[in-house]
């Protein structure tokens, strides 16, 4: 919305009063020839004209202006005897004086639906600008977006020189300027919006207010207001702009602005507050999740390497050679049980800072299956079938990481596996040039309602835990994310024989080129 200043009035009432002498001369000199064919009621009439036209240019001032020229007019030319401003029967006076009247009534009213027009169409274009501004602000924004949004509309929408936007930062809530736009306010003018403690607690709400009426002497015609952004009674941050004098109706308008600026700004910073109030509860549910998984997990084989190392040390014990293996045994067994736990929790740790890199190798997958059942040793009380054609191709992966995730898979199917039964690991080719890795038990298998989830940190299905020794959740967790990081694909699906079938995609190695 332009605003009109004193400067652009007068120059419309200049204009509207020479269209207004232009038009008295050119209906003059046009009637002139006719004068002693017509009567002086008609010139009266015609004469009216100018003076409309001119109102409707340059307002009211300029119909007086066209109402003066325009009886001096109608005297001299019209009105007998021609050429002089003597009026002579007392029926021209009547004439005379009716043209006066009549013409400065009809320069009020052309004026006055003037005004009104222009008031109609600045309170449509206001009206749409607040439609527009509250349209933009009910947009999930981020604080310093909308920040930079404001300003940038409340500068184009009052055409003003200068806006700030100042938002309470640090604890103490100190004021600073978040967005700026226009001519930047020099440290003086700043001085002029920022209240003089620099704090929300001593704004108060209220219409705008000139804070200084010269603000250099570069710029005198510039004037700094300062509003203070409330929203349900708390102050929110604090609007300052420099521009030209704002009269009552702007600042009317610029208090509306004002309004919804401080909701959209109070929303934004509510919704960062609930975002960071849900990411300090989901940490506090992780690290809860995390102590028991730990405390549960770590403790089993913790206790039994303990238990087992007492006995050997207890000289009252007396064990037997075949005793004294197993009580050895045990303890190798639960310290690589313990040691691929934490090398679990290492990897996602690694996982969610983005620091697993990637190390490419053309392998196979048999030396990839017996690597990783190496890795679990001999401890496990059910057996691990492989069944891989000696056709497929070698795969394309880092070594490691895609180890560590049949080492999660298989044990994840140990520890739900049944008695007498066995886990198998088999793989077949696709079309599209991967090789699809399957891992099948005959647990319980997992639910349709809960595939999705199986994969997600601490998460337990209803059936038992999974994941590392069937507590943490986090083996699952880390072979989908070790996946994702090389853009692979990992599932669970019912297994043939009822339990759980996890499938996921290696892409396969590239022919050599043979010599020719």
């Amino acid at each position: 919305m332009g605003l009109r200043t004193p400067g652009s009035q007068v120059r419309q009432a200049i204009l509207g009063s020479l269209v207004t002498v232009a038009g008295v001369i050119l209906a003059c000199v046009g009637m002139l020839p006719v004068r002693g064919h017509m009567s002086v009621t008609v010139a009266a009439l015609v004469l009216v004209v100018p003076v409309v036209a001119g109102v409707a240019v340059g307002g009211f001032p300029a119909g007086l202006v066209g109402v003066a020229v325009g009886f001096l007019a109608y005297d001299y030319v019209f009105i007998p005897p021609y050429y002089t401003l003597v009026v002579g029967a007392p029926q021209n006076w009547v004439a005379l004086g009716v043209y006066a009247v009549v013409v400065v009534l009809v320069a009020r009213v052309v004026a006055n639906l003037k005004d009104a027009r222009s008031r109609a169409i600045s309170w449509e274009q206001d009206t749409r600008r607040l439609f527009g501004l509250s349209d933009m602000l009910l947009e999930e924004k981020p604080l310093p977006e909308l920040a930079e949004l404001v300003a940038a509309s409340v500068l184009g929408a009052f055409s003003l020189r200068s806006v700030v936007l100042l938002l309470p930062t640090g604890p103490k809530g100190d004021l600073e300027v978040t967005a700026a736009a226009g001519v930047p306010l020099s440290a003086c003018e700043l001085d002029q919006v920022n209240p003089p403690s620099g704090r929300l607690a001593s704004v108060g709400a209220g219409n705008p207010a000139p804070l200084s009426k010269d603000v250099s002497p570069k710029a005198r015609q510039h004037r700094i207001y300062s509003l203070a952004l409330t929203a349900s009674g708390r102050p929110v941050g604090l609007l300052g702009v420099s521009g030209p004098r704002l009269g009552q109706h702007e600042q009317e308008l610029l208090l509306a602005f004002a309004n919804h600026i401080a909701l959209a700004l109070d929303r934004a910073r509510l919704r960062e507050k609930a975002l960071r109030t849900q990411l300090l509860e989901e940490i506090d549910r992780i690290r809860s999740t995390l102590l028991g998984a730990v405390s549960h997990d770590l403790r089993t084989p913790l206790a039994t390497i303990k238990a087992s190392a007492s006995t050997l040390r207890d000289p009252a014990a007396e064990l037997r050679g075949e005793d004294r293996d197993e009580r050895i045994t045990l303890i190798d067994t639960q310290s690589d049980r313990l040691a691929r736990m934490v090398t679990s929790l290492l990897d996602m740790t690694r996982v969610q800072s983005g620091a697993l890199g990637l190390r490419l190798k053309t392998v196979g997958l048999k030396d990839l299956v017996e690597d990783a059942l190496g890795v679990l040793g001999s401890g496990w009380p059910y057996r691990v079938e492989v069944r891989l054609d000696e056709k497929l191709p070698e795969v394309e992966v880092d070594f490691l990481l895609i180890r560590q995730v049949l080492v999660n898979l298989l044990e994840n199917g140990l520890n739900h596996a049944p008695e007498g039964t066995a886990v198998v690991v088999s793989a077949r080719q696709l079309t599209s040039g991967r090789v699809a890795v399957q891992v099948e038990d005959q647990g319980p298998g997992v639910s349709s309602q809960e595939r999705e989830r199986v994969f997600d940190m601490f998460v337990r299905t209803s059936s038992s835990g999974n994941g590392l020794g069937g507590g943490a959740g986090l083996g699952l967790f880390i072979a989908k994310s070790s996946l994702g990081s090389m853009v692979k694909t990992i599932s669970v699906e019912s297994g043939s024989g009822g339990g759980a079938r996890f499938v996921f995609t290696l892409p396969a190695a590239p022919l050599a080129a043979v010599p020719s």
